[in-house]
């Protein structure tokens, strides 16, 4: 009878426990990697935590049939705020998986480079001005910005030099949900960024050279796991 009741401790003990760590994993509301949504590769930036600004990015590439880890360890900002984006100007960095869009730059189309790539000029902007028609769109316009968004993003700095585009509320766009989500060069390991994911010029252009838009790429950021 003894043994009965301490079986039946044990048994409640595991199920409480394992109740609670369903909970917290539910409270959290981070993805899993999805690794069945690429074609053959899958960028994945994991946060310190919800709250942490920095964090890893590693490639994961379908090779013989077989998933590998090709990138590891590359230290990565995020937004100032943490991840988790709800809204525009938060400060965040979404959470989820997501294609990966374009490259771009003010800088040649690095040797090698499989994405398709565009040339940022002066007169190029991504309009983050939720009352726009324009809302999330790379536009080039050539008057004076100020006079006709409440809010863009010039795309000719030096943190653009390499971009990639992140492509996050563009299918369908969504005002006020987030727009101008990039892979890009960080300004130093200790600036966070508007919500983006940045990190050395070396290190991007390692992650860049790997990315083959006929493997359909996609990147998910989420909290270590």
């Amino acid at each position: 009878m003894r043994v009965f009741r301490v079986l039946v401790l044990m048994t409640v003990t595991m199920v409480v426990l394992c109740a609670g760590v369903s909970a917290e994993g539910a409270s959290d509301k981070m993805p899993p990697v999805r690794q069945e949504t690429s074609g053959g590769q899958v960028i994945l930036v994991e946060a310190a935590s919800t709250s942490s600004f920095k964090g890893t990015l590693s490639l994961r590439e379908k090779i013989n049939g077989e998933w590998k880890t090709t990138l590891s360890g590359i230290p990565v900002v995020l937004g100032k705020n943490g991840i988790g984006k709800s809204r525009e100007g938060d400060g965040k960095t979404p959470t989820g998986t997501f294609p990966i869009g374009h490259a771009f730059g003010t800088a040649a189309k690095p040797a090698g480079l499989k994405l398709t790539y565009a040339l940022a000029g002066r007169q190029d902007y991504w309009i983050d001005d939720p009352t726009s028609a324009q809302y999330n769109k790379w536009v080039h316009y050539t008057g004076n910005p100020a006079a006709r968004w409440k809010s863009f993003e010039r795309l000719y700095i030096p943190q653009y030099k390499y971009a990639v585009v992140i492509r996050y509320n563009d299918n369908p766009i969504v005002k006020g949900k987030g727009s101008a989500i990039f892979m890009h060069i960080w300004r130093s390991q200790d600036r966070p960024t508007a919500g983006c994911v940045a990190m050395s010029e070396a290190n991007l252009l390692k992650v860049m050279s790997r990315l083959d838009p006929k493997q359909s790429p996609v990147i998910t950021i989420t909290r270590t796991q």
